[in-house]
């Protein structure tokens, strides 16, 4: 009996999403995405900062929401700005 409670003990809680304040007040925490939308812990979107674009994943770091980068790129079939398609549609191999 006393291993398993040894073992759970080490076993991390799951991170909580709100913060209790001194006085017993529970604030929700959250990140917001480019448009002020609403976006929960642990939640993924991509994110498109200074030309860049990747996975982002809204966590917390030392009491506050911020938006932490996956590592891996986001799957778009958008251009980035200030790129434009090719207007030459003969340029296009059709036998591929």
């Amino acid at each position: 009996m006393m291993r398993l409670i040894v073992i759970l003990g080490l076993v991390a809680p799951p991170a909580l999403a709100d913060v209790t304040t001194p006085g017993g007040r529970v604030i929700e925490c959250y990140c917001t995405d480019s448009t002020g939308g609403r976006v929960e812990m642990g939640e993924e979107i991509c994110l498109f900062v200074d030309g860049r674009a990747f996975i982002a994943r809204c966590e917390m770091a030392l009491n506050n929401p911020i938006w932490r980068d996956t590592g891996r790129g986001c799957v778009s079939s958008r251009l980035p700005e200030g790129l434009q398609p090719a207007l030459d549609p003969a340029s296009i191999d059709a036998q591929i």
